[in-house]
């Protein structure tokens, strides 16, 4: 990987530079605040690098959890990332030892990011993809770090400070919106979700709303991909 690549993935990466620094800071404040210090927040981002499931990890190492619930309830929040991985099959494909790495790295906005950008021209397709991944993942650490230290040295109220990971995820949210042809996946995960919600309540939606957005994008993909097309093939004004 060049400078030419990083200096292409770099722009991309700048709204999660902004969010991951400051929501890595939230993290890092977290933990020293149960008093685990910055090499630890350090090797967890690096290692593990699941924001919800970091934060998470933070409640439950403080209520000195069992091993066997922290892995139960680390695969119910990540399960998502089995349907992330499944869309990105054929983007990653030919990228011999660091498609492991891109599976580990695929953050939800790593994952927003790697769906829409666009390697331009005269930067490799698969070294492209693998710099956004990096630099996102070291926004993270710099921010787990930095939180760390300054959770520290100045004492901060971590209350309230992990909604920042909501937050961005939503900033990026509506950038994807806005950049999408079509909404129909959006509007059907929403649904899914709310419907889920009000059916099983907040604590076990997760997966019948995974189910239900799986299915119904599985059935619906020969008409988006068809409308897909068509929108590809019509001349811009």
């Amino acid at each position: 990987m060049n400078r030419k690549t990083l200096a292409a993935a770099f722009p991309v990466t700048v709204p999660v530079l902004m969010g991951y620094l400051a929501i890595g800071m939230a993290f890092g404040l977290m933990l020293q605040s149960i008093g685990y210090g910055v090499g630890w927040a350090v090797l967890m981002s690096a290692v593990i690098y699941a924001g919800s499931g970091q934060y998470l990890g933070v409640s439950l190492l403080a209520a000195g959890a069992p091993l066997t619930q922290v892995a139960f309830l680390t695969l119910m929040v990540n399960f998502r990332h089995l349907v992330y991985g499944l869309s990105m099959l054929e983007k990653f494909r030919g990228m011999g030892l660091r498609k492991f790495y891109m599976i580990f790295s695929l953050t939800d906005e790593t994952y927003a990011l790697l769906s829409s950008a666009r390697a331009p021209e005269g930067v490799e397709e698969h070294d492209f993809f693998f710099a956004v991944a990096l630099l996102d993942q070291s926004y993270w650490v710099l921010g787990s770090a930095v939180g760390s230290l300054l959770g520290s040295a100045l004492g901060f109220d971590t209350t309230g400070v992990d909604f920042a990971m909501t937050a961005l995820f939503l900033v990026i949210a509506v950038g994807q919106w806005r950049a999408a042809g079509s909404h129909i996946p959006a509007l059907l995960g929403g649904a899914a979700t709310l419907a889920s919600l009000l059916v099983v309540g907040a604590e076990d939606m997760l997966l019948p709303a995974l189910a239900i957005i799986v299915i119904a994008l599985t059935l619906l993909r020969p008409r988006l991909d068809e409308k897909h097309e068509r929108e590809e093939e019509t001349p811009c004004p």
